[in-house]
């Protein structure tokens, strides 16, 4: 760990002395693996985890102290752990906001506490702790001395070490030795795959730019050259100390718009650096700029002139570049031959040339090496660079995270001259991709807050993941329509308004719904110009724009162009014109471009969200004569098109909290009673989006919005149908509205959508409502009679994943009815839900668990499944990743061991299942550990198992768990801590492990299903005389003597014989003392 933070990890200067971990992918990767190795520290090496390090890892933790809970002291401002070395002192001691850990134990727990944040804890303990391995193991194990750190030398240092606790630490000090190596070799990997730029590349594109520089007002530059004469025989021509930073060279360019500029080329991009200081003539390496791509974006984006001349002679750029890439340097130019020969012998020469060559060929995914072999190209010239000093080494800039910038639009325009030109695409740029494989994509540039960032819902999926941006190659073939639409754009430009106007026209003529028109107005600079004509004051020019960008917005790469030329503020001003069109045609542009988060956000930010809903009220808020209807043509086409941007913009949670914040559930629960369908499917649209969250559902009860969603149930628009039932689904989570559904007639409709299988969309959505209504027992008598449990068995094949987690569901709650498991039996439904325990997604396997547990209840039923081998098939989901599925999985195994013909052989038959279960025992899921001691008291029924689970460590595992709140787990760990009593001196065992004085405390829970079976666990426990004096001393009887008047028989014989116990043993100790 100490020689990977010390080699690999990328840190920067943070002021005062101190150094601070970058935010780069490489450091991100190392503190995951770093995360990951603690975390599963405390299972795999339970005895090392409990090493008390030599000095506490102290750090500033932005945890909260209520966020501890068991095993902790906890005040308001400080956290002590109960867990304490040998003086006594707590392992983990927090006062606010410092904290201190002294295990790998600890550790571990305080990152499952961290959850969230661990990534942000994990980088600020190692920036407190620079050599964290010193205060783990001491000052002898230091990575920062040089030291070998083989395994015989932390052998040898262990051997001399007098420390009782020696073993433990040589055995620490392997494990830590071993994640150095695997953080060594995963960032090597990592850095393998950064190289984007080598020294050919870099000489080759320097060469051309030198060909099209000069004093001509046509050429790119006014002039380029290196800094230095002298190349290594790798190509480079940066000094080797500036090679190890992944630098190859130095260039100063002199742009006819800008001042000199020197630039660093390394294997990471370009940028600029500090420049070269004319006494010394040294330079300046520090970063001073982003890195960028290549040489070319770097200049374009520096400089207009460049810019503009660059596009006017891409093409043959572009051409020589290829000739250059095609035909390998067989021999050097004319003049750099004659140079060279000035300068190097003929031998030298040849070599330079080979070398050159096998560069060229073998120079791409090869990581460069610092050459010291000196060479000349000019001329021999003194050297005058002199090896910085270390502090600039130590925080050079090779380490700063690459970024791409991407110009749009405005840089890529240019003046058509003639038609001869157009036909060729001389005017195009050609594109030039913003991220190279294998590299992690560049940040985006932007003001955009961190908290705007994190409140997008993850309901979003369309075009979360904005697409690559790609653009037409100049010499594509391409329809004459491209070339047409690159006249209108020109006329468009430059054109009076009738031109314009014209122009417009025209171009709204062309199918602009293929890619080819839309990627045609594009590229040749047609998005700034439409864009530009919503700024004007002619509404003739602003409707002829916004009916091209609503049809071109369709296509996910104008979407992003729009936004990025800043199309949403200019389109939400619109939103408050009086001009009803330009109102329909802005909102449906919206809706169109806010299909990604940054297009919501953006939305957001600049007010749109509150004009939006104020369209769904537009009759009323219009300076026009009242309408004799709320719904005449003109404003329904207005409410239609204001929600259908807002269906668009719902897809984050800070934009559905805006929607509501802005009055938008009453509006749309009134336009919800329009018979316009068209108007109807964005308004539910909207609604489904907005009810997962738990507000919005309440509204849509209080404004009574159930009931006009079931009666357009019954339409015969599917999108329709397919949007209401998903809104039921979402909102059925809440019992009040499922009775709604049912009181409105909901429940008959959904059943008969089932029998249309073609819509897998709407079935998707039919199914999620049936299972949401299933919950409701009332629900599920109410399907049986529309034979909807038959037509949910013949869905269980053929059917994508997507449907079938809502058919598996709907059957889990359904057989919860004995009534129900029967026709799942008869109708075969047994053998297809057992076939998709093998499947791998996480819904569905908790589903279908549990849909497999209740029909284990039947004997009959439980037959069928043990002889598919479904409780083989349950048993090894057990090792799923995943605990929601975990958890169901051992919740069914529960009624398969209780009804299983002969159980105790069927369980001995897995080979490791008992050892399995027992394991399970050290999760942390408060559920999955609550299911395990569930299936524990099934298995500790048969005497042979529950030897087994006791060899395995049951005891002390349950023992463990026994300090917990949580009433669910208290429940079912007091039965299997009574079933365990069974077994040989366990009852004994459970009262060494300290077991008992929790479960006394469990007999003031709330719960009555606790207290009984806490009852039987101490009633069991109390038949040893240690166990009585426990339960004596923290108050059992006094707790007991109450529910022996409990009406639940079980629990007032449990108590009765639990006093009774503790009384004997009372009157045995007294007759002793007098006898």
């Amino acid at each position: 760990m100490g020689v990977a933070l010390t080699r690999s990890a990328q840190w920067m200067a943070a002021g005062c002395g101190t150094e601070t971990l970058e935010i780069t992918p490489l450091n991100e990767a190392i503190l995951n693996e770093i995360i990951v190795f603690v975390e599963s520290f405390i299972y795999k090496h339970p005895q090392e985890a409990k090493f008390v390090f030599v000095e506490p890892l102290e750090w500033k933790t932005s945890l909260d102290p209520s966020a501890f809970e068991s095993g902790y002291v906890v005040s308001e401002t400080t956290v002590r752990s109960e867990e304490a070395d040998k003086n006594g002192e707590p392992l983990l001691f927090l006062s606010v906001p410092q904290i201190k850990i002294r295990s790998f134990g600890q550790l571990s727990h305080f990152l499952y506490i961290a959850r969230d944040t661990k990534l942000k804890e994990a980088q600020a303990c190692l920036e407190a702790n620079r050599d964290p391995v010193v205060k783990i193991l001491g000052s002898d194990y230091s990575t920062k001395k040089g030291e070998d750190s083989s395994a015989l030398n932390i052998l040898d240092k262990i051997t001399k070490d007098d420390d009782p606790e020696s073993e433990f630490k040589m055995s620490l000090a392997t494990l830590i030795q071993q994640l150095d190596l695997h953080l060594l070799n995963h960032s090597l990997k990592h850095i393998s795959l950064e190289i984007h730029l080598n020294p050919s590349t870099v000489k080759n594109d320097i060469e051309l730019l030198k060909r099209f520089s000069g004093k001509g007002e046509h050429t790119v530059l006014e002039s380029i050259e290196y800094t230095s004469d002298y190349e290594f025989s790798n190509g480079c021509r940066a000094p080797p100390w500036r090679q190890m930073h992944g630098e190859v060279c130095y260039v100063t360019v002199k742009p006819h718009d800008a001042d000199k500029l020197c630039v660093t080329c390394s294997t990471e991009g370009v940028f600029l650096n500090g420049g070269k200081a004319e006494d010394k003539g040294e330079i300046n390496y520090e970063r001073k700029s982003e890195i960028y791509q290549d040489l070319v974006t770097f200049l374009k984006d520096k400089s207009a002139t460049f810019s503009e001349n660059m596009a006017k002679q891409e093409n043959k750029f572009n051409e020589e570049k290829q000739k250059e890439e095609k035909e390998p340097e067989e021999a050097p130019p004319k003049e750099g031959a004659a140079a060279i020969g000035k300068a190097v012998a003929g031998s030298g020469k040849n070599t330079l040339e080979k070398n050159q060559y096998t560069l060229g060929k073998n120079q791409i995914g090869k990581r460069l090496e610092p050459s010291l072999n000196w060479k000349t190209n000019v001329g021999y010239k003194d050297n005058r660079s002199s090896l910085k000093d270390t502090q600039e080494d130590k925080y050079g800039s090779r380490f700063e995270k690459p970024r791409s910038p991407v110009s749009y639009g405005r840089g890529q325009k240019s003046p058509l001259k003639d038609t001869q030109e157009e036909k060729h695409g001389s005017k195009l740029e050609k594109k030039r991709l913003s991220v190279s494989y294998g590299r992690t994509p560049a940040l985006r540039k932007g003001p955009d807050k961190i908290e705007d960032i994190v409140s997008e819902s993850s309901s979003e999926s369309e075009e979360d993941e904005e697409p690559p941006d790609h653009r037409q190659e100049a010499n594509a073939d391409l329809p004459s329509e491209y070339w047409q639409i690159q006249k209108l754009v020109k006329y468009l430009k430059g054109g009076n308004q009738t031109a314009t106007v014209i122009a417009l026209c025209s171009m709204k003529d062309f199918n602009l719904a293929q890619d080819t028109c839309q990627l045609a107005i594009r590229d040749v600079g047609g998005l700034e110009v439409l864009i530009n004509l919503l700024d004007t004051d002619e509404v003739k020019c602003k409707i002829g724009s916004l009916k091209i960008l609503k049809e071109i917005s369709h296509n996910p790469q104008i979407r992003r162009n729009i936004v990025d030329l800043g199309g949403l503020p200019i389109l939400v001003k619109i939103l408050d014109s009086s001009n009803k069109h330009l109102k329909c045609l802005a909102a449906e542009t919206i809706a169109n471009v806010a299909k990604f988060r940054r297009a919501r956000r953006a939305v957001r930010q600049h007010g749109g969200i509150t004009k939006l809903v104020a369209l769904l009220d537009c009759a009323q808020n219009s300076t026009e004569p009242p309408q004799p209807s709320l719904y005449e043509t003109r404003d329904v086409e207005v409410a239609r098109c204001g929600a259908l941007a807002l269906w668009s913009c719902s897809k984050s949670y800070a934009n559905k909290e805006a929607i509501r914040l802005a009055g938008g559930i009453p509006l749309l629960a009134r336009l919800l009673k329009t018979s316009h369908q068209n108007m109807l499917i964005p308004v539910v649209g909207t609604l489904q989006e907005c009810a997962s969250e738990a507000s919005y559902r309440a509204a849509i009860k209080a404004e009574r919005i159930i009931e006009n969603l079931v009666k357009n149930l019954n339409s015969e628009n599917e999108q329709l149908q397919e949007h209401c039932a998903m809104a039921i689904y979402q909102c059925a989570e809440d019992e009040e509205t499922r009775d709604l559904v049912r009181l409105h007639g909901g429940l008959k409709p959904l059943a008969s959508l089932l029998n249309n299988t073609d819509n897998k969309e709407r079935l998707a959505a039919v199914t999620g409502a049936i299972w949401k209504c299933s919950i409701s027992r009332e629900n599920v008598t109410k399907f049986r009679e529309y034979k909807a449990i038959e037509t949910l068995l013949e869905l269980l094949t053929d059917q994508p994943e997507e449907v079938l987690v809502n058919v598996v569901g709907a059957l889990g709650e359904c057989c919860q009815e004995h009534e129900n498991r029967v026709i799942v039996r008869k109708c075969g439904g047994i053998q297809p839900l057992v076939n998709l325990l093998v499947g791998i997604n996480q819904a569905l396997l908790v589903n279908v668990t549990k849909a497999v547990g209740a029909c284990a209840v039947e004997p009959e039923s439980m037959m069928i499944i043990d002889r598919l081998d479904g409780v083989r098939l349950l048993w090894s989901l057990l090792k799923n990743p995943h605990p929601d599925v975990k958890a169901s999985a051992a919740w069914a195994l529960c009624p398969c061991i209780e009804n299983a013909k002969d159980a105790g052989e069927m369980v001995r038959s897995f080979v490791g299942g008992l050892e399995l279960v027992v394991n399970l025992l050290k999760s942390d899921n408060k559920e999955v550990l609550a299911s395990i001691c569930a299936a524990i008291t099934n298995i500790a029924k048969d005497q042979e198992n529950l030897a087994v689970i006791t060899d395995h460590g049951v005891v002390p595992l349950l023992s463990k768990l026994a300090n917990t709140n949580n009433d669910k787990l208290r429940r079912h760990l007091a039965e299997a801590i009574s079933h365990c009593c069974m077994w040989g001196r366990n009852k004994v065992a459970f009262g060494e492990h300290k077991a008992v004085a929790p479960l006394v405390r469990y007999l003031k829970s709330n719960d009555t299903n606790v207290h009984r079976a806490t009852a039987q666990a101490l009633y069991q426990l109390s038949e040893e005389a240690d166990n009585c004096i426990t339960m004596h001393e923290n108050g059992a009887v006094k707790l007991l003597l109450d529910m022996v008047g409990s009406p639940d028989q079980d629990l007032q014989e449990a108590a009765a014989g639990c006093i009774s116990n503790i009384r004997r043993l009372a009157l045995a100790t007294e007759k002793a003392r007098y006898t």
